[in-house]
Formats: structure tokens, C-alpha cells, sequence
């Protein structure tokens, strides 16, 4: 044997024998492996999910109840609606729900503000779970001191309130509701309108119509 050949067998990797090899136990300490390096989600970001769950079911049951349309229908005949002397409340509040069930969370949260600003405890809910959905604690913490402490002189509501809109949430997202249908695309499609003006798009929604009035009374009988 040359000095080339003896090199080259002193470079050979050794073969590991088969029969000690044990695939299965292989496999399990890979997918243990996995387990211990696998990202689990931070618990704000749960926290975050769970409050826009909550608040998409709130805004279903909100938006189907049966007074819904007629609330709406108010809203677009007031002049200066914008205002809190001259605002159904009930109605920004049907409204706000509809726009964020529809894709429009900042024009969801400027008339949630408006009945929040009039003493709507629901109103000031969505706000609640609205900004907690987008990880704004501060905000989330004021908007549900004004949901269980005094709002305009008002007074503080009893733990009912509170207690059954969570209810109403948690019952609904575990087992349905023929009462909690999202909006149609009918409705949708009546948003994107008021959504978009001679100039383009709004920035905030502007306020209904008989046209979206009239479709969410058919949307609350069918």
C-alpha cells in the first residue's frame, strides 16, 4: 500500500451501525426540538385577538337588533348630526358597528365617539375593546372607566351592564346566534358609497342616508 493509499483510509468517515439506530426515537427528539423552539404568541397579542373577537360579535348584535334600522333612519334625517345636541345616539352607535364590520375602523371609532361623548355606555364599550384590539392599553383603560363609573352626571351603571355585554360576546363566539348575521354585502356596498365622494375616498365615513336606512330595514326583517 502506497502513502496515498494509506492517507486516503485514514480519511474514510466510519459508518455507524443500523442496528443501533433508532428511528422513532430520532423523530421524537427532533419534534421535541421543534416544540422548544416554536414562537409562542406574547400575551398581549392574545389579549389583542380576543378583544376584536368580542368586539365583531358586540357590533353583530348590535346591528341586528330590531330598532337598528329605525335608530339609523333618525340619524340620516337629523340636520347637524354631528353634534351632540343633535344626535340620536342609538343611531351613531348602529352606525359605528356597521362601519367597523365593514372595514372602516377609524370612521368606526369617530361616531363611536360621538355617542360615547353623549353618555352612550355602549358606545364607550367598543371603544373599549376597539382600542385594546390595537394593543392601546391607555386608551382601552380610560374608555372602560367611562363604562363603569359616572358618564355627563349620569349614574354608574350596576355590574349587569357590564357583565351581560361580555356575556352577550362570550355566549355568541362559542356557540352562534341567528341574531348576530354580518352585514350583507348589500350593506357593504352602501358603506363603500358613502365611503367615497366627488373627490375620492373620505377619511371618515359621512353620515347616512335614507339609501343605507332603507337597506338595513330589510337587512333587520328577513
Amino acid at each position: 500500500m502506497t502513502a496515498i493509499d494509506e492517507l486516503l483510509a485514514d480519511a474514510r468517515i466510519p459508518t455507524a451501525p443500523r442496528d443501533g439506530f433508532d428511528v422513532g426515537a430520532a423523530l421524537r427528539r427532533l419534534a421535541a426540538d421543534a416544540a422548544t423552539i416554536a414562537v409562542k404568541p406574547h400575551p398581549d397579542t392574545i389579549r389583542a385577538a380576543q378583544a376584536g373577537q368580542r368586539l365583531s360579535v358586540v357590533c353583530r348584535w348590535i346591528l341586528n337588533r330590531p330598532d337598528a334600522a329605525d335608530h339609523v333612519d333618525r340619524l340620516a334625517q337629523e340636520p347637524g348630526a354631528d353634534t351632540h345636541d343633535h344626535l340620536d345616539v342609538d343611531g351613531a352607535l348602529v352606525f359605528a358597528c356597521l362601519l367597523a364590520l365593514t372595514g372602516h375602523p377609524e370612521s368606526a371609532q369617530f361616531w363611536w365617539q360621538l355617542a360615547a361623548g353623549a353618555g352612550h355606555r355602549a358606545a364607550a364599550y367598543c371603544l373599549h375593546l376597539h382600542h385594546l384590539s390595537l394593543g392601546e392599553t391607555r386608551e382601552a383603560r380610560h374608555w372602560l372607566h367611562e363604562v363603569t363609573h359616572d358618564v355627563l352626571g349620569s349614574e354608574a351603571p350596576d355590574e349587569a351592564f357590564l357583565s351581560f355585554l361580555e356575556a352577550v360576546a362570550l355566549y355568541v363566539r362559542k356557540n352562534g346566534s341567528s341574531l348576530t348575521s354580518p352585514p350583507t354585502a348589500g350593506l357593504e356596498m352602501e358603506i363603500d358609497r358613502l365611503a367615497t365622494d366627488a373627490t375620492g375616498p373620505c377619511i371618515i365615513v359621512r353620515r347616512p342616508d335614507r339609501r343605507l336606512a332603507d337597506r338595513l330595514h330589510a337587512f333587520t326583517r328577513r
